[in-house]
């Protein structure tokens, strides 16, 4: 898989993911996105658009803001335009990115499922690997007073419970879901103690 963007654009998003305020939102999380486009590169369409919104997905986070997608999506649309790149894939990177905002996209637009299902590997990785997430999820938000923060976090977390599946690609649905279920049910726990006690 071929760079999609040009180094110099890279150097400046990932200035970006090395912002102080970040602990998940990091390059980390980019490369491991990265990485998993690498591995399924055979189920997209259009990969380097995929690869392009992943670059620029969380480009701008601050998590005091709600519209932090729109602003990425934004300066995806401007910076793609900048190398070169047609308006109408410019404009499909900034959909993508904007598709973030609530993970929910077309029945057939099996791209962004792709990308949306890559975004939300992390919650099937093993326990060690879902608590270091979540805690680094909640030190994002450490400004959020301690019972505002659970009940938050509760309903995202119940949000992708409720849903028929969190994994809409099928090779991802069978090797992911089980364990993001499981996972996202045992930090539902977690913080119900928390609040407990």
């Amino acid at each position: 898989m071929n760079d999609a963007l040009p180094s110099p654009l890279r150097e400046r998003l990932s200035a970006r993911y090395g912002e102080p305020h970040r602990r998940y939102h990091t390059l980390d999380h980019i490369q491991a996105l990265l990485g998993g486009l690498r591995r399924y590169h055979h189920l997209a369409r259009v990969p380097a658009e995929i690869e392009a919104a992943i670059w620029f997905h969380d480009a701008v986070y601050d998590t005091r803001r709600l519209d932090n997608e729109a602003r990425s999506a934004a300066l995806a649309l401007d910076e793609l335009q900048d190398i070169g790149w047609p308006l109408a894939q410019a404009e499909r990177v900034a959909e993508l990115v904007r598709a973030t905002q609530h993970h929910q996209t077309g029945e057939q637009d099996t791209d962004a499922h792709l990308f949306l299902d890559l975004d939300l590997s992390v919650l099937a990785t093993d326990a060690d690997g879902y608590t270091a997430y979540a805690r680094a999820i909640r030190t994002e938000f450490d400004w959020v007073e301690e019972d505002a923060y659970r009940a938050g976090r509760s309903r995202v977390l119940r949000s992708f419970l409720d849903r028929e599946a969190i994994y809409r690609t099928p090779a991802l649905r069978a090797a992911w879901e089980a364990q993001a279920r499981s996972n996202l049910k045992a930090e539902l726990q977690t913080l119900a103690a928390e609040g407990q006690s």
